[in-house]
Protein backbone atom coordinates (compact mmCIF):
# COMPACT_ATOMS: atom_id res chain seq x y z
CA UNK A 1 0.00 0.00 0.00
CA UNK A 2 1.04 3.39 -0.75
CA UNK A 3 2.40 5.94 2.02
CA UNK A 4 0.56 9.05 2.32
CA UNK A 5 1.78 11.59 -0.37
CA UNK A 6 1.10 15.52 0.98
CA UNK A 7 0.09 17.89 -2.39
CA UNK A 8 -0.36 21.30 -2.46
CA UNK A 9 -3.40 22.32 -4.82
CA UNK A 10 -3.08 26.12 -6.22
CA UNK A 11 -6.42 27.13 -7.89
CA UNK A 12 -8.21 30.47 -7.62
CA UNK A 13 -11.32 28.35 -7.20
CA UNK A 14 -12.16 27.44 -3.68
CA UNK A 15 -15.62 25.49 -4.83
CA UNK A 16 -13.23 23.48 -6.63
CA UNK A 17 -10.52 22.78 -3.99
CA UNK A 18 -12.80 21.82 -1.80
CA UNK A 19 -14.45 19.03 -4.39
CA UNK A 20 -11.18 17.88 -5.42
CA UNK A 21 -10.02 17.02 -1.35
CA UNK A 22 -13.70 15.14 -1.52
CA UNK A 23 -12.54 13.53 -4.55
CA UNK A 24 -8.84 12.31 -3.14
CA UNK A 25 -10.80 11.07 0.10
CA UNK A 26 -9.68 7.17 1.05
CA UNK A 27 -6.73 7.44 -1.82
CA UNK A 28 -3.27 7.73 -0.49
CA UNK A 29 -3.47 11.58 -1.86
CA UNK A 30 -3.71 14.25 0.50
CA UNK A 31 -4.40 18.25 -0.18
CA UNK A 32 -2.19 18.78 2.78
CA UNK A 33 -2.43 22.79 1.78
CA UNK A 34 -3.86 25.01 -0.82
CA UNK A 35 -3.57 28.39 -2.35
CA UNK A 36 -5.37 30.64 -4.19
CA UNK A 37 -2.49 31.63 -6.66
CA UNK A 38 1.14 30.07 -8.07
CA UNK A 39 2.95 32.98 -5.74
CA UNK A 40 0.88 32.03 -2.80
CA UNK A 41 1.82 28.85 -3.17
CA UNK A 42 5.55 29.27 -3.55
CA UNK A 43 5.64 31.58 -0.29
CA UNK A 44 3.78 28.69 1.73
CA UNK A 45 6.50 26.40 -0.26
CA UNK A 46 9.25 29.02 1.02
CA UNK A 47 7.90 28.87 4.78
CA UNK A 48 8.68 25.39 5.28
CA UNK A 49 5.43 23.46 3.94
CA UNK A 50 6.33 19.62 3.17
CA UNK A 51 4.46 18.41 -0.47
CA UNK A 52 5.90 15.84 -2.78
CA UNK A 53 3.55 17.14 -5.51
CA UNK A 54 2.12 20.60 -6.51
CA UNK A 55 -1.45 20.27 -8.45
CA UNK A 56 -1.53 23.75 -9.90
CA UNK A 57 -3.62 25.57 -12.13
CA UNK A 58 -2.50 27.21 -14.61
CA UNK A 59 -3.15 29.40 -18.08
CA UNK A 60 0.10 29.73 -19.43
CA UNK A 61 0.12 33.30 -19.05
CA UNK A 62 3.88 35.08 -18.84
CA UNK A 63 3.55 35.32 -15.17
CA UNK A 64 2.73 31.84 -14.54
CA UNK A 65 4.93 30.28 -17.06
CA UNK A 66 7.75 32.44 -14.62
CA UNK A 67 6.51 31.20 -11.54
CA UNK A 68 6.56 27.33 -12.98
CA UNK A 69 9.81 28.19 -13.73
CA UNK A 70 10.27 29.32 -10.76
CA UNK A 71 8.88 26.73 -8.96
CA UNK A 72 11.23 23.69 -10.79
CA UNK A 73 14.67 26.03 -10.09
CA UNK A 74 13.67 26.04 -6.10
CA UNK A 75 12.18 22.46 -5.83
CA UNK A 76 13.57 20.16 -8.40
CA UNK A 77 12.32 17.25 -6.16
CA UNK A 78 8.66 18.96 -6.36
CA UNK A 79 6.62 16.88 -8.52
CA UNK A 80 4.43 19.99 -10.91
CA UNK A 81 0.95 18.82 -11.74
CA UNK A 82 -0.62 21.66 -14.69
CA UNK A 83 -4.27 21.11 -14.45
CA UNK A 84 -5.95 23.30 -17.17
CA UNK A 85 -8.98 23.81 -18.74
CA UNK A 86 -10.11 22.05 -22.05
CA UNK A 87 -7.59 23.00 -24.48
CA UNK A 88 -6.69 22.00 -28.38
CA UNK A 89 -4.02 24.09 -28.39
CA UNK A 90 -0.49 22.15 -28.57
CA UNK A 91 1.56 24.84 -27.53
CA UNK A 92 0.02 25.54 -24.23
CA UNK A 93 1.13 21.81 -23.41
CA UNK A 94 4.63 22.11 -24.75
CA UNK A 95 5.38 25.21 -22.93
CA UNK A 96 4.65 23.52 -19.85
CA UNK A 97 6.90 21.01 -20.38
CA UNK A 98 9.51 22.85 -20.92
CA UNK A 99 8.91 24.98 -17.87
CA UNK A 100 9.58 22.56 -15.74
CA UNK A 101 6.12 20.57 -15.39
CA UNK A 102 5.95 17.02 -14.65
CA UNK A 103 2.12 16.14 -16.14
CA UNK A 104 -0.42 18.47 -17.69
CA UNK A 105 -3.93 17.00 -17.33
CA UNK A 106 -7.47 18.61 -18.17
CA UNK A 107 -9.56 19.98 -15.70
CA UNK A 108 -12.41 17.47 -16.83
CA UNK A 109 -10.29 14.33 -16.09
CA UNK A 110 -12.19 11.66 -13.93
CA UNK A 111 -10.78 11.23 -10.44
CA UNK A 112 -9.75 7.58 -10.86
CA UNK A 113 -7.87 8.94 -14.54
CA UNK A 114 -6.30 11.56 -12.09
CA UNK A 115 -5.02 8.99 -8.92
CA UNK A 116 -3.10 7.14 -11.35
CA UNK A 117 -1.55 10.07 -13.07
CA UNK A 118 -0.45 11.09 -10.34
CA UNK A 119 1.38 7.82 -9.09
CA UNK A 120 3.19 7.62 -12.59
CA UNK A 121 4.27 11.01 -12.18
CA UNK A 122 5.74 9.64 -8.79
CA UNK A 123 7.64 6.92 -10.47
CA UNK A 124 9.20 9.46 -13.00
CA UNK A 125 6.69 9.63 -15.77
CA UNK A 126 6.02 12.73 -17.73
CA UNK A 127 1.82 12.54 -18.60
CA UNK A 128 -0.48 14.10 -20.73
CA UNK A 129 -3.56 13.72 -22.14
CA UNK A 130 -4.59 11.18 -24.57
CA UNK A 131 -7.02 13.12 -26.31
CA UNK A 132 -3.69 15.88 -26.99
CA UNK A 133 -1.88 12.98 -28.52
CA UNK A 134 -4.26 12.03 -31.29
CA UNK A 135 -5.12 15.77 -32.22
CA UNK A 136 -1.81 16.31 -31.91
CA UNK A 137 -1.00 13.35 -34.86
CA UNK A 138 -4.54 13.77 -36.45
CA UNK A 139 -3.69 17.22 -37.70
CA UNK A 140 -6.57 18.85 -36.06
CA UNK A 141 -4.86 20.75 -32.82
CA UNK A 142 -4.86 24.69 -33.19
CA UNK A 143 -1.40 24.93 -33.04
CA UNK A 144 -1.23 28.99 -33.16
CA UNK A 145 2.12 28.60 -34.69
CA UNK A 146 4.51 32.09 -34.69
CA UNK A 147 4.94 33.86 -37.97
CA UNK A 148 8.24 32.98 -38.08
CA UNK A 149 10.53 29.62 -37.53
CA UNK A 150 12.78 29.26 -35.10
CA UNK A 151 16.36 29.71 -35.66
CA UNK A 152 16.70 26.22 -34.09
CA UNK A 153 15.37 24.95 -37.55
CA UNK A 154 18.48 26.22 -39.19
CA UNK A 155 20.34 23.34 -38.25
CA UNK A 156 18.32 20.88 -39.83
CA UNK A 157 18.67 19.84 -43.37
CA UNK A 158 16.13 20.36 -46.11
CA UNK A 159 15.19 16.70 -45.88
CA UNK A 160 14.87 16.50 -42.25
CA UNK A 161 12.65 19.53 -41.98
CA UNK A 162 10.48 17.89 -44.64
CA UNK A 163 10.82 14.35 -42.35
CA UNK A 164 9.42 16.71 -39.24
CA UNK A 165 6.40 18.05 -41.73
CA UNK A 166 5.12 14.26 -42.29
CA UNK A 167 5.52 13.73 -38.44
CA UNK A 168 3.11 16.42 -37.94
CA UNK A 169 0.69 15.05 -40.19
CA UNK A 170 0.90 11.22 -38.50
CA UNK A 171 2.41 10.14 -41.21
CA UNK A 172 4.11 6.28 -40.77
CA UNK A 173 7.54 5.71 -42.32
CA UNK A 174 5.58 3.98 -45.08
CA UNK A 175 3.43 7.03 -46.03
CA UNK A 176 6.98 8.89 -45.42
CA UNK A 177 9.11 7.40 -48.03
CA UNK A 178 6.31 7.49 -50.66
CA UNK A 179 5.46 10.77 -50.15
CA UNK A 180 9.42 12.08 -50.43
CA UNK A 181 10.43 9.69 -53.27
CA UNK A 182 12.76 7.07 -50.83
CA UNK A 183 13.34 4.04 -49.33
CA UNK A 184 11.90 3.33 -45.82
CA UNK A 185 15.19 2.74 -44.71
CA UNK A 186 16.44 6.02 -45.70
CA UNK A 187 13.53 7.35 -43.81
CA UNK A 188 14.78 5.53 -40.65
CA UNK A 189 17.97 7.04 -40.93
CA UNK A 190 16.74 10.60 -41.44
CA UNK A 191 14.30 10.34 -38.37
CA UNK A 192 17.13 8.77 -36.13
CA UNK A 193 19.27 12.13 -37.37
CA UNK A 194 16.58 14.22 -36.28
CA UNK A 195 15.67 12.92 -33.23
CA UNK A 196 19.32 13.13 -32.24
CA UNK A 197 19.52 16.77 -33.36
CA UNK A 198 16.48 17.86 -31.60
CA UNK A 199 16.52 15.85 -28.00
CA UNK A 200 13.77 14.26 -28.58
CA UNK A 201 12.72 10.39 -27.42
CA UNK A 202 10.01 9.63 -30.00
CA UNK A 203 7.86 10.68 -33.15
CA UNK A 204 5.48 12.79 -30.99
CA UNK A 205 8.16 14.25 -28.73
CA UNK A 206 9.95 15.30 -32.35
CA UNK A 207 6.41 16.55 -33.44
CA UNK A 208 5.63 18.50 -30.31
CA UNK A 209 8.92 20.45 -30.71
CA UNK A 210 8.33 21.30 -34.41
CA UNK A 211 5.13 22.89 -33.57
CA UNK A 212 6.64 24.69 -30.38
CA UNK A 213 9.56 26.07 -33.22
CA UNK A 214 7.31 27.01 -35.25
CA UNK A 215 7.44 24.58 -38.02
CA UNK A 216 4.01 24.05 -40.18
CA UNK A 217 2.71 21.38 -41.12
CA UNK A 218 0.88 20.17 -44.61
CA UNK A 219 -2.88 20.13 -44.41
CA UNK A 220 -3.20 16.72 -45.57
CA UNK A 221 -6.00 15.52 -43.47
CA UNK A 222 -5.08 12.07 -42.13
CA UNK A 223 -6.31 9.22 -39.64
CA UNK A 224 -4.74 8.69 -35.94
CA UNK A 225 -3.36 5.38 -35.16
CA UNK A 226 -4.14 5.61 -31.64
CA UNK A 227 -0.23 3.91 -31.06
CA UNK A 228 1.36 4.70 -28.34
CA UNK A 229 5.03 6.28 -28.76
CA UNK A 230 8.12 3.93 -27.05
CA UNK A 231 9.31 5.32 -23.80
CA UNK A 232 7.54 8.72 -22.81
CA UNK A 233 5.74 10.97 -22.41
CA UNK A 234 3.12 8.77 -20.97
CA UNK A 235 -0.52 9.41 -22.59
CA UNK A 236 -3.82 8.92 -20.03
CA UNK A 237 -7.46 9.01 -21.03
CA UNK A 238 -9.70 11.52 -19.51
CA UNK A 239 -12.93 9.38 -19.62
Amino acid sequence: MMDKVEILLVDANKLFREGLKRLLDNSPFVISDEADSLTEGLTKLETGLRARIALVEFDAGSDDMSMLHAFREKYADLKLVVLAATTRNIHHLARCFEAGADAYLLKNISPDALKQSLKLVLLGEKVFPTRLAALLVSGQVDTHRPVTASADLQGLSEREVQILRCLLNGHPNKVIAKKLNITEATVKVHLKGVLKKINAANRTQAAIWALNNGLSSENIPIRATGRRPGGQPIEIGQA
